[in-house]
């Protein structure tokens, strides 16, 4: 039996407008409480040890830095950032191995130089290669396309080697890349939108200081298993949580960002994943995380042309999905209006959930159950 909507009754249209927007505040709702808890405050610095860091930092000189490099890089490329002007410089993080990854980045997302006008620059930093043949198509790579920096850090495998390739990297933009006022550091399965994440620092309304910005992840414990990966003893870290950090999916970091936490590494020995170790530097520093649910994190976000143009990043995208993302977006912001997004992120946000139900639910499935006749 047919119910038409004109026929139904006071509480019957208060029922029906409190599941609607009940089900709004369980989409939404997570994202603007962490919005709004998770801004920092402006910083009063007098703990000793950060002024020290601070200070050392304003008067960082990296000239020995840039005179002997052969060593740290293996290919150092010096002159990938001439442009002294430079917004943003986008940096890469991939294995020497992901050649056709790197390409897939190439032809999308990284295929572009402004911003509103504003210059930027991709480039991608890759590891040590694991073999003689695997050095030269590194080689080879750098030499046809001219975006490579390639940094003498040993295995991802290894407890030193996030830390190793982090330090690399931000030595590399104070050296060489000084000009550039932010720093992205993203990955090579990461798709990211640069108009939106550019319109948005160009539209930031304090100066561009101290500036780390991702999003945050929040008091989370250190892993004190020695039989998992990742085991991070007392001894080396004592604190009862993770300093906040950002997700290494997809971050940026101002100028003045990058030079603190280089002079802070020095001082951090807990063998940490490189996004907790910027998270420590950072922390040593007197920065504070910005948080941003317009990055995914680790998250992989359901396609929707209009929530695409809205959100910051989506990761876990292989080279196909890319491609198909970038040649349904392009290049120019074709505009969604205020409705096209808002349906938009509904329809992402909700199938991105379903996607993770039904993960989990596969996963339940694939566990072995107890014999039969048991």
């Amino acid at each position: 039996m047919q119910i038409s909507l004109c026929r139904l009754r006071g509480h019957q249209w208060c029922f029906l407008l409190f599941n609607v927007l009940l089900f709004h505040a369980l989409l939404f709702g997570a994202d603007l409480v962490e919005e709004y808890l998770l801004q920092p405050t402006p910083g009063v610095y007098t703990d000793a040890l950060v002024l020290d860091v601070r200070e050392r930092a304003r008067k960082l000189d990296m000239d020995p830095a840039r005179d002997n490099v052969s060593q740290a890089y293996p290919i150092p490329n010096p002159r990938a950032c001439l442009n002294a002007d430079l917004f943003l410089l986008a940096l890469v993080l991939s294995s020497p191995a992901n050649g056709s990854q790197r390409d897939a980045v190439r032809r999308s997302w990284a295929n572009q130089t402004r911003v509103q006008g504003f210059p930027l620059r991709t480039l991608f930093f890759v590891g040590s290669g694991q073999s003689a043949a695997a050095q030269e198509a590194v080689v080879r790579e750098s030499e046809r396309h001219g975006d490579l920096v390639q940094g003498n850090a040993v295995a991802d495998s290894s407890p030193r080697g996030p830390k190793e390739e982090t330090v690399l990297v931000l030595r590399w933009v104070v050296a060489f890349c000084p000009g550039a006022r932010f720093v992205l550091l993203t990955r090579d399965s990461v798709f990211v939108n640069l108009p939106a994440l550019g319109g948005y620092l160009l539209g930031l309304h304090r100066h561009p200081e101290d500036l780390y910005l991702g999003r945050v992840i929040q008091m989370e414990a250190p892993n004190r298993d020695p039989a998992r990966p990742g085991y991070l003893p007392a001894s080396l870290y004592p604190d009862r949580y993770l300093p906040d950090y950002c997700a290494g999916a997809a971050y940026v970091l101002s100028q003045d960002v990058v030079r603190k936490a280089y002079v802070a590494s020095e001082a951090i020995r807990a063998p940490v994943p490189a996004d907790v170790f910027v998270g420590l530097c950072a922390r040593k520093a007197g920065v504070v995380p910005s948080h941003s649910a317009r990055f995914s994190g680790d998250k992989h976000i359901r396609y929707n042309q209009c929530c695409y143009r809205y959100q910051f990043s989506s990761a876990g995208m292989d080279g196909e999905e890319l491609a198909a993302v970038w040649d349904d977006l392009g290049p120019t912001d074709a505009g969604c209006s205020l409705m096209k997004t808002y349906y938009g992120l509904v329809a992402c946000k909700v199938l991105t959930y379903l996607d993770k139900m039904s993960f989990f639910s596969s996963q339940g499935n694939t566990d072995p159950g107890p014999a039969a006749g048991q």
